[in-house]
Order: structure tokens, then sequence, then C-alpha cells
């Protein structure tokens, strides 16, 4: 059985590559270029391959994701495979020792921007696709692969468009095909995310009187929340094995030297835990906010404006799907660890409309979001086997 698994996924790894590299090949870089291309061939194989799909668009009415779906012949859940197939911006093309757009093996990896992010397990979760499709009738419930764009500027509008859309089935579980094979992502820290607007009386910087501005406000404000008083690490052993996290990430107030600021906004980034959650996260930062009014009177109290929240997540190995990627890599002789991620993910999003999810197990790789990044093939037809087996067993096809 695993001999005859691992062998099916090397037979179709030259085809796996090929879709990558067309894929690569047309740049996607989230916000930056347009997704119709990419999106293009996609539907192009898809077509060739008889596999049912759709466009999905956004409320605005812009094209977001692709979703394939098969439909079981026989009662039960569904299970999606996702894989973003826009990517990070190329940055610094000079500093590339090849075209970001290459799309060639070179050395045993595959090269170019989306390579290791996520353009190569788009085409292993294509591929499968294909395996499942003849079989379809032996099938529990139904597979969906959701190929989202919009993913890389944080907006995840193909995952939020396949949540909305009234016609698609709502998972039980998602597999997410971000790289790296030592572990399995099976939780995260969520976000509580906030702006603080910071007010004083504006006045000239070379006044007689003394001017408290904004910005001398906020820097105290910043301090406040720096030495914020949060729990610990959890115990060693603990699966949700980090702590929460407080992080000023933006200031901006103030122009120029001869006036002192009467505005200053503070951007602030809350990690959450199970133990320390977005109601804690908000109650630790208005009371920062509260505690500088005390102190540092303005003509206005501190305003708090939440912008983002999403809850962490965790699944136990033995919980679906994380059992079924597990138990896969096991009985094919791959070590693989559960690991609880400090960034968010869309799993975190996933889990906000309480679906399973899971992250992070596919082939090596270098230089994600950087120069250069490439992802090794050498473990290809390791790593498709393993899904292959996991999506078998989760729909109970032999």
């Amino acid at each position: 059985m695993k001999k005859d698994l691992v062998a099916h996924a090397a037979t179709r790894s030259a085809s796996v590559v090929g879709l990558a590299q067309k894929l690569i090949r047309r740049p996607s870089r989230g916000g930056i270029d347009d997704y119709g291309p990419v999106l293009g061939v996609l539907e192009g194989w898809l077509s060739g391959q008889g596999l049912p799909h759709r466009r999905l668009h956004d409320r605005r009415g812009d094209l977001v994701g692709l979703l394939v779906e098969i439909v079981g012949g026989r009662p039960g859940p569904w299970w999606t495979l996702d894989a973003c197939v826009d990517t990070a911006p190329f940055g610094d093309e000079e500093a590339w020792s090849f075209p970001p757009t290459a799309g060639d093996v070179v050395g045993g990896f595959l090269r170019g921007r989306g390579s290791a992010d996520s353009k190569l397990a788009a085409s292993v979760f294509c591929h499968l696709a294909a395996d499942l499709l003849p079989s379809a009738a032996g099938l529990r419930g139904g597979l969906s692969v959701l190929l989202d764009v919009d993913e890389h500027t944080g907006g995840f509008g193909g995952a939020r468009a396949f949540l909305e859309d009234s016609q698609a089935v709502t998972p039980a579980g998602v597999m997410i095909g971000y790289p790296g094979m030592d572990d399995v992502v099976v939780g995260g820290r969520g976000l509580w995310r906030a702006t603080l607007t910071v007010t004083a009386d504006s006045g000239h910087s070379g006044s007689s009187r003394t001017v408290l501005g904004a910005v001398s406000r906020a820097a105290r404000l910043v301090q406040l929340l720096d030495a914020a008083d949060l729990p610990g690490a959890p115990e060693a052993g603990a699966l949700f094995s980090l702590p929460p996290k407080v992080s000023v990430t933006a200031v901006h107030g103030g122009e120029g030297f001869s006036v002192t600021a009467d505005r200053c906004d503070v951007n602030v980034d809350v990690r959450t835990t199970p133990a320390f959650d977005a109601r804690d996260a908000e109650t630790l930062v208005r009371g920062a906010a509260t505690t500088l009014d005390a102190e540092l009177p303005g003509p206005t109290a501190t305003r708090v404006t939440p912008v983002a929240s999403w809850p962490p997540f965790q699944l136990q190995p033995h919980e679906q799907p994380a059992a079924a990627v597990l138990d896969a890599a096991a009985s094919l002789g791959i070590t693989v660890q559960p690991k609880t991620a400090g960034p968010s993910n869309i799993g975190n999003m996933l889990a906000g409309h309480g679906i399973s999810a899971i992250a992070g197990f596919g082939v090596p790789y270098v230089g994600l979001h950087g120069i250069d990044e490439r992802a090794s093939l050498a473990e290809l037809p390791e790593v498709y086997a393993v899904y292959l087996r996991a999506v078998r067993s989760l729909m109970d096809a032999h």
C-alpha cells in the first residue's frame, strides 16, 4: 500500500511541476498584478481534466479565486484543500540570482516567486482532485479545492467569498497548503488590533509656555503598553505553548518642526491565546489609555478604535483534519510534529466561523517571501502521497 501510494505520487510529479511552472510564470503579486492570467492557467487545466469549477467574486465583484467541487455519492462531511495563488512582492529584483518568474528547475529546486508559497501546493491539490474524481460515487461527503487570491494582501478575499457563497458547502475542516515538512500547524495565536488616537493642545515649539504635544503623550502611551503585565508562557509540554504578546507597530503624528502636534495615532497589535482572549486584550489597551489620561491629561480622552479581531485556534492531534494528515505521514514513515504558530494565518479566520483548520505541510523551501524563492522537489512524491492518503481516509475512499 505504501509503495503503491508513493509510486503513484511519483508518476504525478512531472505533471504537478509542469502546472506549477506555468503558474509561477504568471506574476500574481497580491494587490499589484491582475489575477486573471494565473487563474486562467488553472481554469484551462481544470477544464482539461473535466473537473467542475467556478469563479469566486467578492462583494465588489472582483475576481478572488476558483472553487473546485467534487460531490461524493454517500452522505458525509465536506473537506477543503486551500492554496493561495497570489504571492508576495518580488522585492529587489536585482538582488535575485534568477528572474522571479523563472519557473524553471535547477539543482532539484523549482525556482521563482510562489514556488514555495503556494503555487506548487495549488498544483498538488488540483491533481489530487483529479485523482479522486473517478471514484466520486464512492466518496462520503465532498471535497472542495479553494484556489484563492487576495491572500497576501491580508484581505483573504478568496476565503471570504468561499465562506459567503450560498452554493458552497461549509466544510468540516480545511487543510492549507503552506510549505515545510517538519510541522503541521494545528493552532495559532489570535489577534486584536486597534488604533489609539491621542490628542493635545497644539502650539508653537518655541513658545515660552510649556506645551505637551500629542507625540509626547503618545510616547508615554507606548511605554505603558510596552510595560503591560501579561500572562507568562504556559507550562512546558502544553500544546498551546505560546504566551500573549503586545506590540506597538506604528506611530503617526506631527509635521515639520515648529508646531507641537495636536493628534497622534498609535497602532497596537495584541496576539491572543486561549488564556488571554480579545476581551482581555481590549481591557488591557483601554486600561493603558485610561492611565495615560490620568497621568497626562489631554483636551479629550484617548480614543480606542478596534480594527480587527481573530480568535486563537487549537486542534488536538486526534481531531480532524489534523489526525488524518499526521496519521498519513506516520504511515509513510515521515516524522511530523504538531505545532502552534506565533503569527496568525487564515486558520484563525476559519476558526471564527467554527471551521477546523491545519496548515504547513508541504515541501522544504528556501527564500519564502524573500530573495531567490525556491521549493525542493525531492520530497514532492511523499507530500503528495500524504495528502492523498489523508483525504481518502477522511472521505472513506479505499
